[in-house]
């Protein structure tokens, strides 16, 4: 995990690369309980017997789902010390190159792409890529903006 002092710091990384996180499961309970919460039934995702015959060989994680993982991954990734809080404020932009089957492991490394001062607060905009163990093409790439509020 990378630690910065302040933001300076933080505004100082711009273009750097953060590192990995530690490789992760996605199981088919973590799916399923995703599924209830977002009421995203698809097949795809829930039903293993019909998904064995579907497009990917067994049931997917939703993209959202890794994008919902975000911020545990962003904890690993990095901490800025002497704020306030930190919000998530959006994301610019999101793809979803590749799926991620149900049982592969997950990890996520993230660029500094940006960070300004605004009225509000401190705004970082991070590039984050979510890895598949195995597969060529990420699972997810997305711009994550955060607002950093100091004491």
């Amino acid at each position: 995990m990378r630690i910065f002092s302040n933001l300076s710091e933080l505004k100082a990384a711009k273009g750097e690369h953060l590192g990995y996180t530690e490789w992760r499961e996605v199981t088919q309970e973590q799916v399923n309980l995703f599924a209830d919460a977002t009421d995203d039934h698809q097949w795809i995702h829930v039903d293993v017997e019909k998904a064995k015959e579907g497009p990917f060989g067994g049931p997917i994680a939703h993209g959202y789902l890794s994008l919902a993982l975000l911020p545990s991954f962003m904890q690993q990734l990095f901490r800025v010390e002497g704020l306030k809080m930190g919000i998530n404020y959006g994301l610019n932009k999101v793809r979803f190159p590749a799926p991620v089957p149900v049982g592969a492991k997950i990890r996520a490394g993230a660029e500094v792409v940006d960070v300004k001062g605004t009225p509000s607060g401190t705004l970082s905009n991070l590039r984050i890529t979510i890895e598949v163990e195995g597969q060529p093409r990420p699972a997810c790439i997305a711009e994550s903006l955060s607002l950093y509020i100091v004491d």
